[in-house]
């Protein structure tokens, strides 16, 4: 089967700075979407940014400049660079991966386990 293992949570002050890593495991013919959403208590998950396979990112409004995503196809791993950051950043991170096990073109979705991030004011 395929894991998503993610790395990197934790505290940090407001205007600090953390960089999270998810790598992939397992069955792994390709992998296409690479994506981190994050979900506040009590709130629905969000997608935070997401990378297509050829490199093309996507961020939401609330991160834009100031955190990145990208991503290592060799190590089949994505990154969260996350600077600047701001209380309302607290959250559950998720790693999301679309990807394909064999040579049918099947995508499958998958999910890391998440990871605490804390930003204290």
């Amino acid at each position: 089967q395929v894991q998503l293992v993610e790395s990197g949570g934790g505290l940090v002050q407001t205007g600090g700075s953390l960089k999270l890593s998810c790598a992939a495991s397992g069955n792994i013919f390709s992998i296409n979407t690479m994506a981190w959403y994050h979900q506040a208590p009590g709130k629905q998950r969000e997608l935070v940014a997401d990378i297509t396979g050829g490199g093309v990112t996507n961020y939401a409004d609330s991160v834009k400049g100031r955190f990145t995503i990208s991503r290592d196809n060799a190590k089949n791993t994505v990154y969260l660079q996350m600077n600047s950051l701001k209380p309302e950043d607290t959250a559950v991170y998720f790693c999301y991966a679309q990807i394909q096990r064999d040579s049918r073109p099947h995508l499958f979705a998958y999910w890391g386990q998440g990871i605490q991030v804390a930003v204290s004011s």
